[in-house]
């Protein structure tokens, strides 16, 4: 089931999730980035399903999901493109988006039609990051239903009764907001993030930390202050953005100087590249 592979992502050390926006430029492209990204030690993929009105992204990542529906990237289109990267890459695919699509998907209302969709396609989880947790049983019970983690953000500014709540409906793993604000590639690692972490070292789920990551050395110090995983996103996409021949071979680069830096920062060994 989707829900337990994105936990066991994390089993065999600090796990990297990279997260590229669906359709960027466009589709075939993503399913070359995805494979490049697998290939540089991702171990989970975070696949952006654009929305018009993207409240938690920055400016890089609201970009994207500009140039990804411009390009014609529907829901139905993503979901087309996970059934064919779960056919080729062996690495749980988790969706962030907004509720409203979600919603909308389908015939009927609610958020069934498209958990049940998501699941038939492959995929492992979803992020939501519109919806409170107060209001996330139906879709909590519809991920439930279908094997999908549902996959919650947790703030800086979150209080701990918040957080309780949270995990009682959270699966997958927790994503632990490093700051506050919209998602930006940043140069250092917010104190904030060690504040969260620690709030955190009760929980059941490992924790990967998310909003800022561009380096090695930031994804060693997350780890180093607790973390079981990085979240990197924007790094990426402005990789994306920069265009030319080489952007897979740069992605691949930037994936394995992350996932490395993870590494060090528990303390284990590099990894070898794939085909070694």
């Amino acid at each position: 089931m989707g829900a337990s592979r994105v936990t066991e992502a994390f089993a065999s050390g600090p796990a990297l999730i990279p997260y590229i926006v669906a359709g960027d430029p466009d589709a075939a492209s993503t399913t070359t980035y995805v494979r490049a990204l697998a290939r540089g030690g991702a171990d989970v993929i975070e696949l952006g399903l654009p929305f018009s009105e993207p409240i938690a992204d920055g400016p890089t990542i609201q970009d994207a999901i500009t140039r990804a529906l411009d390009a014609g990237m529907t829901p139905t289109e993503f979901l087309a493109l996970v059934a064919d990267l779960t056919d080729e890459v062996d690495v749980p695919i988790v969706a962030m988006t907004y509720y409203n699509l979600l919603y909308q998907y389908g015939d009927a209302s609610g958020v069934e039609p498209f958990v049940a969709a998501a699941a038939d396609a492959g995929l492992a989880g979803l992020i939501v990051p519109d919806l409170p947790v107060e209001e996330a049983e139906e879709l909590r019970a519809a991920c439930d239903a279908h094997g999908l983690a549902l996959i919650f953000i947790v703030a800086p500014t979150t209080d701990e009764a918040r957080i309780a709540r949270i995990l009682e409906v959270a699966s997958g793993f927790v994503y632990v907001q490093a700051r506050m604000g919209t998602t930006g590639a940043r140069a250092d690692v917010s104190e904030q993030t060690h504040e969260s972490l620690a709030k955190l070292s009760e929980a059941d789920l490992p924790r990967a930390v998310g909003f800022g990551i561009s380096t090695g050395d930031n994804a060693a110090e997350v780890v180093s202050a607790g973390a079981e995983g990085v979240v990197a996103g924007s790094v990426f996409v402005d990789l994306i953005a920069e265009d030319g021949e080489d952007v897979a071979d740069r992605l691949e680069s930037k994936a394995r100087e992350l996932k490395e830096g993870a590494l060090a920062g528990a303390g284990a060994p590099p990894q070898e590249p794939e085909g070694t």
